[in-house]
């Protein structure tokens, strides 16, 4: 999984087309904080960035910004997660006949390559803010959060593949393999552009699990 850019043509839809007008205006306001947020937070760092100053950048008051979010640091929980929305959705659109190993893969493949998923341009930016999370307690509870909830989503898609319920195993074990290198990469032991390192580490790491994923 992977953070997205502060580039609203890579925020993927937070809620369906059918979604009310209310709703879709609320889901936009809380990405355009979580945007905002995340451009602070790599250009000044998460303690020298208030609330208050995020609600400013992204021209709100601040009783909104606490109506979507309880901490600073809980605003950047969108980018986060949807970078494990694109894995997910790329796991599940993945051809049929992929046994759930290959699927993994393939999604990966289509997440963590430069101009798929994310553009090229965006990676400086996914690289900091997943940096940012090794080194502030808060924020690394909220990419802590976003890790488990991903791994639910996978295990919910793989269950759609499978039909099987007993996926969870096979969903953290997969999770964990694109977790890891998406970590060692933003923390400089991938290489330094994705192109030359994420992926293929992603996909190492999903060989290496090939035993506890064949079959599935």
């Amino acid at each position: 999984m992977q953070a997205v850019s502060s580039e609203s043509s890579e925020v993927p839809a937070a809620l369906p087309v059918a979604a009310s007008l209310t709703e879709r205006r609320k889901a936009a306001t809380r990405m355009e904080i979580a945007r905002v947020a995340g451009e602070l937070f790599v250009r000044q760092g998460p303690r020298g960035t208030r609330a208050e100053d995020i609600a400013a950048a992204a021209g709100v008051a601040p009783r909104t910004f606490y109506r979507y979010f309880a901490t600073k640091e809980e605003a950047v929980e969108p980018l986060y997660s949807a970078g494990a929305r694109l894995w997910a959705e790329a796991v599940r659109s993945a051809p049929a006949e992929l046994s759930v190993a290959e699927a993994l893969t393939h999604g990966a493949r289509r997440t963590l390559t430069p101009g798929e998923g994310v553009s090229t341009s965006s990676w400086t930016f996914v690289r900091t803010l997943i940096r940012l999370a090794d080194d502030d307690a808060g924020l690394r509870r909220v990419w802590a959060e976003v890790c488990r909830s991903s791994e639910r989503r996978l295990a919910e898609v793989l269950t759609e593949r499978t039909g099987r319920e007993d996926v969870r195993f096979l969903a953290a074990v997969g999770s964990a393999a694109v977790r890891t290198a998406v970590e060692a990469w933003a923390a400089g032991e991938a290489g330094e552009e994705p192109a030359e390192g994420l992926v293929d580490v992603a996909v190492r790491n999903l060989g290496v699990a090939g035993g506890f994923l064949a079959g599935a």
